[in-house]
């Protein structure tokens, strides 16, 4: 939000580290910026301000980078009836700044522009621990052929299998679940493998 570069070191430290696939939002403004991350180790760049300010970053990301390491977050926010904005509309600058542009509409775009995979972020959700936005993931879902992963709401197990099973996303990002409401990325994929859900090892 305050237009801070990515902390390469803290990328070069985390890529040191891990042993599954990672990928690095925030602060990216450039192929330049995008690259630099995939040489440090990134297995995919996130950019969701920058490419709705300038939308030919998304195809200059996939052309150069990949399709496959392209990912185009969005945050959301539903409106109610009757203010002029779109229902499921468009923010930037971590929530803060409204748009005007309608939810299915910038997927749609992103997708034809190249991108490989949606981050989907409900921020009226976000941080609530009570569950994705169901309606804002299967709308998305169901609108583009590329991945969409469900973010913002998880408090529990059940959350998840919701995300997949009725909000047709492709994954689910869980990060207050994890870190304050006693879930781990362990018991999640067991829970949801128990109920017929692929889930990677």
């Amino acid at each position: 939000m305050e237009g801070r570069a990515t902390k390469l070191e803290w990328v070069r430290r985390v890529a040191e580290k891990v042993t599954v696939p990672f990928t690095v939002g925030g602060g990216i403004a450039s192929v330049d910026d995008a690259a630099e991350l995939i040489k440090l180790g990134v297995s995919k760049v996130s950019v969701n301000t920058a490419a709705v300010e300038n939308p030919r970053l998304v195809r200059e990301l996939s052309q150069r980078l990949g399709q496959e390491r392209t990912v185009v977050a969005i945050d959301g926010r539903k409106n109610p009836p009757g203010n002029g904005l779109p229902r499921l509309e468009v923010v930037t600058r971590s929530g803060t700044k409204s748009t005007g542009i309608d939810i299915v509409d910038w997927a749609r775009t992103v997708e034809g522009l190249g991108a490989g995979e949606i981050l989907l972020t409900s921020k009226d959700a976000d941080g609530t621990q009570a569950g994705y936005d169901l309606e804002m993931t299967r709308a998305v879902a169901e609108a583009v052929a590329i991945p969409v992963t469900a973010s913002g709401g998880a408090g529990k197990l059940e959350h998840l299998y919701e995300a997949v099973t009725e909000g047709k996303a492709s994954a689910v990002l869980v990060a207050s679940g994890f870190h304050f409401g006693g879930m781990t990325a362990r018991d999640a994929k067991t829970y949801l493998r128990d109920r017929g859900i692929s889930v990677y090892a």
